[in-house]
């Protein structure tokens, strides 16, 4: 599709359907002086009454285009009365504070501050998050219901964005980037993903065009804000898979507050529904803090700590995949010996505090440190028969008939890794009367890599070793004549590495709203810089230094409907992390450069009402021209680089969301993608990049009984076309552009909910005591559908082809899950 084609199906699809509406709508959560929620609190507006539940949540509709007023009362607190003057559909979100001394005025004339809006940020409601099922539930779980978000790996918490792979996504948890374990080669040995669902208050989402204060990634970022709790509090889930508590901690004086999560997770449930019989013994388990410390109302302290301890130890047995075509059914049947040992040990804590020098200057200073110890080893014999079966419902080793190809691969492993990175950051944030902000940072990052990396594979095909194609050694014709070279492994990886890699970064950013006649406007003018340099025991890199202008600019136009039009996008850099330095021999490369592209997104978000029920569509089209790439393969979650930038490429596309509450009350979306994505390694042409998924549609869907609310259900639905399959050591991928099939999942949940914000609880039930409280049932691929996450290549020694045997993700699952709180 040519970019003249994109821009008038975005031109379309803006004007092509509008509903007309008359009303906004005011809502938030009513607190008093000691910040507990209020319930029953009175708001009135023009004859219109609702009450605050019990959590203090309120919403309700005015008019637009005019002066309102709501007015709040409660039996024992003093009155409240705010005047509004808002655009249709508009959302205000509005958190009163009430007391029982005085009343309050206030006014607000032009509400849209929704910044996140007009920068084309999606939020995810947190407690969304924790209800919404997935063989991997969590943040990432709904983000790969997102249009442009695409994975086709359950058990993993990677994603890539818009063409992009795992290491382009920038993720923040209270202001400070957090990393991902270096040697992770399968979603199966993840376990945790570093955020903490119970922990959470915010979600922030941007698929790409982001402004200059985040950080050097092409991709996306994930912007995540931890509670601060103001009463005490506790939560805790247990399912099949494993468990979770969090506590909520609250000083009399309210200085000191705390949140604190523990977290353990096995996989075997998942593991074991997979082609491969194993045994499987995982441990994963994390402890997580968030303190928060008020010197006073001008001077606040907070730390984030993370203690957490990944162990997999992995035993596959015997393996069953069956294959091919109806006419000509094929199986593979391995037998394995052997076993895997793997140990991520990560340990993060980060302090920042925050001064207000003056009502409108704030001062940040934020200090992190990460240190990470991983082991991965590994010896595993794998005894394979490759044909063909005459019972098209077996796979059994017996049921093969002719055999098409027999063999054995010893693979071995002993990496280890040591990574210790150090960062220090300043920040400010000045602002004027006029609605004018100047955002400033510097940073300074310290890597310190350790890094052993030991790995081969030998490969015997009918009983003959297989040398690597690359050596030069006397012609091995056997069977026919005797061999007397020697005998090499098929693949051998070999390094040790000692690096330190030292950056400073910084950014400015000029942030303004103002009018352009009766339009609101917003606009973001920013750049970025970083210079590093890459030093070791044997390697000395020269200074570089990359520098990233970007910009956004937003217009609401004075219409009766509530449109925001936007355009955002700049020059984006990614200087090379450790994993990108590295080739495909281990060996570091400390030149490697920054990769490179010049991005460009055209949104369009239009609120309006169906079914007299709030929605939104939300429509993107981006184009990213790519240069100095540097090229990579992937294998589950492994991403191995080239090491130089010798490839340029493209990735172009158009993302849709229709989100609002298709049942009252819950919100749900529909999700669909277009991605276009290829690459041209020195000039030989363009292919598909490995992340090239063209088609994506998503669904995420709440809903309850009608006659018994109290049962719910949670939809996930998935649907990506198939990746690129891949191709074996030492090919041409020019040569095998096969793809993986259609990736295609629905996981569904059921929850009984005894007690929830709604419900009231007499004061002698046992229930009193929670704040919520369900029991639910899940069902993990509710279609039992088949979906390949890589192919393993099987010589056949009669034709002397290789066949791609799909390496299947798992199979149906069902899971038990109770959530309480107190």
């Amino acid at each position: 599709m040519n970019n003249s084609k994109l821009i008038f199906v975005f031109l379309f699809l803006c004007i092509g359907y509008f509903s007309f509406a008359q009303n906004a709508h005011v809502k938030g959560v009513i607190l008093d002086n000691e910040n507990r929620p209020v319930a029953d609190v009175n708001i009135a507006c023009l004859g219109i009454v609702t009450q605050s539940n019990s959590d203090g949540f309120f919403e309700i509709d005015v008019p637009s285009n005019k002066k309102a007023s709501l007015i709040f009362t409660h039996i024992s607190l003093k009155m409240m009365s705010l005047s509004v003057s808002l655009k249709p559909n508009e959302v205000f979100i509005f958190n009163p504070r009430m007391n029982n001394s005085e009343e309050q005025m206030g006014e607000v004339f032009v509400s849209s501050k929704n910044r996140k809006r007009v920068q084309g940020i999606v939020t995810v409601d947190a407690a969304t998050i924790k209800k919404i099922p997935g063989a991997n539930a969590g943040i990432e779980n709904i983000l790969k219901t997102l249009p442009g978000v695409n994975s086709n790996n359950e058990l993993s918490t990677q994603y890539a964005v818009r063409g992009g792979n795992y290491d382009e996504n920038l993720v923040y948890v209270n202001e400070v980037e957090v990393y991902r374990p270096f040697l992770i080669r399968s979603g199966q040995q993840e376990g945790l993903s570093f955020t903490n669902t119970d922990l959470v208050q915010n979600v922030d989402f941007s698929a790409g065009g982001f402004q200059a204060k985040f950080g050097d990634k092409l991709s996306s970022v994930l912007d995540i804000t931890y509670r601060k709790p103001t009463e005490f509090g506790a939560a805790f889930e247990a399912s099949l898979l494993g468990g979770s508590a969090a506590v909520d901690l609250v000083s009399k004086n309210k200085k000191w507050s705390a949140v604190t999560g523990v977290r353990y997770r096995n996989n075997s449930l998942l593991v074991n529904s997979q082609d491969t019989e194993t045994n499987y013994t995982p441990t994963f388990a994390d402890v997580q803090t968030n303190i928060n410390y008020d010197i006073s109302e001008k001077w606040q302290i907070s730390f984030l700590g993370n203690v957490s301890q990944n162990k997999y130890l992995y035993q596959p047995l015997t393996r069953q995949t069956k294959f091919g075509t109806i006419d000509q059914p094929m199986a593979l049947a391995v037998y394995y010996e052997g076993q895997e040992k793997d140990k991520y040990d990560t340990y993060f804590g980060a302090l920042k505090t925050t001064y207000k020098v003056s009502p409108d200057f704030t001062l940040k200073l934020i200090g992190s440190l990460f240190h990470t110890t991983e082991q991965e080893h590994f010896d595993i014999l794998a005894q394979y028969r490759l044909g063909n079966v005459n019972d098209e419902e077996s796979t059994t080793a017996d049921n093969i008939d002719f055999t098409r190809g027999i063999g054995s691969q010893l693979n071995h492993a002993r990496n280890d890794l040591d990574a210790l990175i150090a960062n220090i950051e300043i920040k400010g944030i000045k602002e004027w009367k006029n609605d004018s902000q100047l955002e400033f940072a510097l940073k300074y990052t310290r890597e310190s890599i350790r890094d052993r990396v030991v790995e081969w594979e030998a490969i015997d095909s009918a009983g003959f070793s297989i040398n690597p194609p690359i050596v030069i050694l006397p012609m091995n014709n056997q069977p026919y004549q005797p061999y007397t070279g020697p005998l090499l492994p098929y693949q051998d990886v070999r390094a040790t590495n000692y690096n330190t890699i030292n950056r400073f970064s910084g950014y400015t950013q000029f942030n303004k709203k103002t009018e352009l006649g009766s339009s609101q406007v917003w606009y973001h003018l920013g750049a970025r810089f970083q210079s590093w340099n890459v030093s070791g025991a044997t390697v000395e890199g020269k200074d570089q230094i990359v520098v990233s202008p970007r910009a956004q600019f937003a217009i609401q136009p004075d219409w009766d409907m509530d449109m925001v039009f936007r355009i955002s996008g700049g020059l984006y850099h990614q200087p090379p992390f450790y994993r990108e330095l590295r080739d495909l021999d281990g060996v570091v490369n400390p030149n490697v450069k920054a990769q490179e592209s010049v991005h460009i997104v055209l949104g369009n978000d239009y609120n309006f009402k169906m079914w007299n029920r709030p929605f939104k569509w939300v429509t993107e089209i981006y184009y990213k021209s790519l240069s100095d790439v540097n090229v990579y393969s992937i294998d589950n979650v492994r991403i191995r680089y080239v090491a130089n930038n010798n490839t340029k490429a493209y990735a172009q596309g158009v993302d849709f969301r229709l989100n609002g509450e298709f049942v009252p009350g819950t919100e749900s979306w529909v999700s669909f993608g277009y991605l276009k994505t290829e690459e041209n390694y020195e000039n030989k042409g363009y292919i598909a990049r490995p992340t090239d998924q063209r088609l994506k549609f998503a669904m995420l869907f709440q809903d309850y009984m009608p006659n018994i609310p109290s049962v719910k259900l949670y939809l996930n639905l998935v649907y990506n076309t198939g990746l690129p399959g891949g191709a074996p050591a030492y090919s041409d991928p020019y040569v095998y552009q096969n793809r993986l099939n259609d990736y295609r999942r629905v996981d569904v949940g059921f929850a009984k909910v005894f007690v929830d914000s709604s419900t009231k609880i007499a004061k002698t039930n046992w229930l009193k005591n929670f704040k919520e409280l369900s029991v639910g049932l899940e069902i993990f691929n509710l279609f039992n559908n088949q979906n390949a996450i890589t192919n393993t290549w099987v010589r056949d020694v009669y034709s002397k082809n290789e066949y791609a045997i799909p390496n299947y993700m798992t199979s149906r699952v069902f899971n038990v899950k109770i959530n309480a709180r107190l």
